[in-house]
């Protein structure tokens, strides 16, 4: 599945860049993360229950997180797993300068579900992603815009 948006957030560049590329800050804006743990620079490890219809699955998750250009593009790979359940996704943030003191984020997320979640079907998974996604992205705009 292929998700994709723009966000315009109230806040410089700089503290926007800061907080999309620390994995423990976007994580408490995650429905159902429950932890984020730092392995290093680059690499994270978080644990959350997703609940898509009436399947519920707790997930544990490796993800890197890279740098394609500082303070402009990065890039995260996750892969994360639950009993009878996979996924993968790479998500992609481009952050430019919009107004005066607004940063605008294109984004693109692609991400592949295997297993019992998966059986649900494709439309009741991208409504309930489409739901975590506002849900995310309005948490991160209230958290860099108070």
């Amino acid at each position: 599945m292929h998700f994709e948006g723009t966000v315009e957030i109230a806040a410089p560049r700089d503290r926007v860049w800061s907080f999309v590329t620390d994995p423990t800050q976007v994580g408490q804006c995650g429905p159902g993360v429950e932890s984020v743990e730092a392995i290093d620079a680059t690499h994270f490890r978080a644990r959350a229950k997703v609940g898509i219809g009436f399947i519920s699955a707790k997930f544990v998750a490796d993800g890197e997180m890279g740098i394609v250009a500082p303070a402009e593009i990065a890039e995260v790979k996750i892969h994360g797993q639950a009993p009878g359940t996979a996924a993968d996704a790479t998500a992609r943030m481009h952050l430019s300068d919009g107004g005066e003191g607004v940063t605008n984020m294109a984004w693109t997320a692609d991400v592949s579900i295997s297993g019992t979640l998966a059986s649900v079907g494709a439309r009741l998974i991208e409504g309930t992603a489409n739901k975590m996604i506002a849900q995310t992205f309005a948490c991160m705009k209230a958290k860099l815009e108070g």
